[in-house]
């Protein structure tokens, strides 16, 4: 859409280290990686280290896939994205790591039978990934740009749609792993079992120590049969605000330094014309 293309020749981008080799270009105003997409990174190499063949769903500007292809080395990985801003990030992020040859990035909606086509071709795969919007879209207030409110709330579905698709697409025995609303686990275990997928592990999310969870991240086994599902808590900050020891290693596990790093510059000027996206 015009208003979307728009948004990336309007709008300065930073120049952001995402691990200890790899870096992405991502809007200023618009929608960035963030700590869902970290942990979804950390959760799916941490529970399905051996796999060879990665699909990361709604993969945005390639942050997730990005990772995964940095820790996975062996893999092959696979994204589909149906933005236009952020399937152009991504493709410029992919092209910049060197990435190109080793992963395959498809533009489309996977909700798209043609899409969903061509990714079975690709497929099976040994782990699946996703990050889904999960604010419902009857009560959110869509921002004025495009790539956040799609990022954000439910605009074509959500975790279940994503789960449907990864159902149809993951080998006998593979991982799915996404993150979802805290408050409503009910739609990934209602959803699951309905999907023949066993929900095998809960990471439970604080934002800071005696806070309420924020989201979850679930990991999934295709025909796993029935197991306890376990669950464990990460918090991110400490009571006086201080980031909490699980979020140095987290960095550590990327191959980043601990210490504060300086805000990245912008890779074009902002114009004294231009207002706030």
């Amino acid at each position: 859409m015009p208003a979307q293309a728009s948004a990336l020749d309007d709008d300065p981008l930073s120049d952001d280290a995402i691990t200890a080799d790899f870096r992405v270009h991502q809007r200023v105003h618009g929608h960035r990686y963030s700590l869902d997409d970290v942990l979804t990174a950390w959760a799916a190499a941490t529970r399905s280290p051996e796999a060879r063949s990665v699909l990361d769903l709604g993969s945005g500007i390639g942050s997730v896939a990005i990772m995964l292809a940095w820790k996975l080395r062996g893999a092959r990985v696979t994204t589909v994205e149906a933005q236009d801003v952020s399937f152009s990030l991504q493709t410029q992020n992919l092209e910049r790591n060197g990435l190109l040859g080793r992963m395959v990035a498809l533009r489309g909606d996977f909700r798209d039978p043609a899409v969903r086509g061509a990714l079975g071709e690709l497929g099976p795969y040994d782990l699946v990934t996703g990050t889904p919007p999960y604010f419902p879209r009857e009560s959110s207030v869509a921002s004025t740009d495009a790539q956040r409110t799609f990022a954000r709330v439910e605009m074509r579905g959500g975790v279940e749609a994503y789960l449907e698709t990864a159902a149809a697409l993951v080998s006998e025995g593979g991982v799915v792993v996404l993150c979802a609303d805290a408050k409503k686990p009910g739609r990934v275990t209602g959803t699951a079992a309905q999907l023949g997928l066993a929900t095998e592990h809960k990471l439970r999310i604080l934002p800071r120590e005696g806070k309420d969870p924020l989201f979850s991240v679930w990991t999934l086994r295709r025909g796993a049969g029935t197991r306890a599902l376990t669950t464990e808590t990460w918090i991110a900050r400490t009571s006086d605000g201080a980031r909490a020891p699980a979020q140095h290693e987290l960095r550590r596990f990327f191959g980043l330094t601990i210490s504060p790093e300086a805000p990245s510059p912008p890779t074009r000027p902002r114009r004294a014309d231009e207002g706030n996206a």
